[in-house]
């Protein structure tokens, strides 16, 4: 796939960091060099861009002024210093590749440039997270067909899959008005459900809440008057992934998503982590793209032979779920789901191919969803509507509680991260959120 983050010097596993925390095997070594927007917590400071290497967050603003680099690399870091990254992703690939090379350098052990960024420097556990970009639409995808397959099996046991699947990635449009960054929490929502065996509605707060484990892809430069991107170049305008919770109300989606799909069932929040490892930091990590023998082969616009080599990621994914009571007692989270990203049925720059496929304009900041990740195996399933086989079979936590679904003061807790032997292990953060109580209904105005 042209355009694709070929290996180079930021890759070296044997590159150690004047950063010392980030030479321990976290989540943050030098060979990641994630992107977020951040702040010092509680002091109402500016967003900005920052870094993550190690247990330190590297700011861009301060590093801006001392202007340590020039070329793309100087541009690619102003425009990474602003209350949104939205301006550094619309510059593309060559200068977000000057400016990786030029921050491994710089923060490399032995770097002369030690003296002016380790000022610069803020610890993670000081800061506060926005958004990495303004979102101006999300899409959500369906692409891990383990979870197609498993969902459609509660509801079509004769025939799971639509006849569809196998020939496009499938998508809707979402809410980016209700995206949030992680550790926000957010309200039950309420919705209209029709219990089982009525023949009326009601209009009441969801008793079937539930996570869904998925990567986020943030777009780069967009596609000018809705020309289409092809396959092959699709990657070029991939900025990267971080970690998504598509939260979804399944008794509202149940009784609205005929005929048009997803409404207030899945409009009411989904939690982004902050931070967004770039492509070229993923390029030891890539797999390669497969599907069954039986299957049909992708129709030609979202097919190329290089994508198949390595259209994957090869992405450990895993939820935990802690509730109030076990909080209380400090009992550890409690895991639900192991799985990886490189079981998806479609890649990312299929996504993007067949998104633009029929004109549709992209712009930078625009976030995709994967779709909820499930795996072939057992403890693979990104839902809990999986999991617990759509609330037929109940999960007993270490508190000796039970859950179908989620419960008032549950949090769900999402990691992910890239290991191979040869290569520095990198992480992707967490992606976190808990439930509140339902709002209480408005009162009506007195006259």
């Amino acid at each position: 796939m042209s355009g694709r983050p070929a290996l180079n010097a930021t890759h070296d596993p044997a590159a150690r960091s004047w950063v010392t925390s980030a030479n321990t095997g976290g989540e943050f070594p030098l060979q990641n060099l994630p992107f977020a927007v951040f702040r010092r917590r509680g002091d109402g400071e500016a967003w900005r861009g920052g870094v993550a290497i190690g247990d330190q967050i590297l700011d861009l603003v301060p590093l801006t002024r001392c202007v340590p680099f020039d070329g793309e690399a100087a541009l690619a870091l102003r425009a990474a210093s602003l209350p949104t990254l939205n301006a550094l992703m619309s510059l593309g690939a060559s200068s977000w590749s000057a400016l990786r090379a030029a921050l491994f350098s710089s923060l490399l052990e032995g770097s002369a440039l030690q003296s002016t960024l380790i000022d610069c420097l803020v610890p993670q556990v000081d800061a506060e997270y926005a958004l990495p970009a303004a979102i101006g639409d999300y899409t959500d995808f369906y692409t891990s067909i383990h979870h197609a397959s498993a969902v459609g099996r509660l509801f079509r046991p004769d025939n799971p899959l639509t006849p569809n699947y196998r020939w496009m990635p499938i998508g809707y449009h979402g809410r980016a008005s209700s995206v949030m960054i992680s550790t926000t929490p957010f309200q039950r929502p309420v919705g209209q459900r029709l219990p089982a065996g009525a023949d009326t509605p009601e209009f009441a707060p969801s008793a079937r809440l539930d996570f869904e484990l998925e990567v986020g892809i943030f777009i780069g430069p967009g596609n000018a008057g809705g020309v289409p991107i092809p396959v092959a170049a699709a990657e070029r305008h991939v900025f990267g992934l971080c970690l998504l919770n598509d939260w979804s109300a399944r008794d509202i989606q149940a009784w609205e998503y005929q005929p048009l799909g997803p409404f207030l069932g899945k409009n009411f929040a989904t939690t982004i982590s902050p931070w967004v490892v770039t492509l070229e930091a993923l390029a030891p990590f890539r797999a390669p793209y497969a599907r069954p023998d039986a299957d049909p082969p992708p129709l030609a616009y979202l097919d190329d032979a290089l994508m198949r080599t390595a259209g994957a990621f090869d992405l450990q994914l895993e939820v935990l779920l802690d509730t109030a009571t076990m909080r209380e007692r400090a009992l550890p989270p409690m895991r639900l789901c192991r799985t990886n990203f490189r079981h998806a049925y479609w890649t990312v720059a299929q996504m993007l191919a067949h998104h633009t496929a029929g004109g549709c304009t992209l712009r930078p900041g625009d976030l995709f969803g994967s779709g909820t990740q499930s795996g072939p195996g057992p403890g693979e399933a990104g839902s809990l509507l999986e999991v617990t086989a759509g609330g037929s079979r109940a999960l007993t936590l270490p508190s000796a509680e039970t859950r179908t679904f989620l419960a008032d003061g549950d949090r769900v807790i999402m990691r992910g991260w890239c290991e191979r032997a040869g290569f520095a292990r990198l992480g992707f953060g967490s992606c976190v959120a808990q439930v509140l109580p339902a709002r209480a209904p408005a009162e009506a105005p007195r006259c």
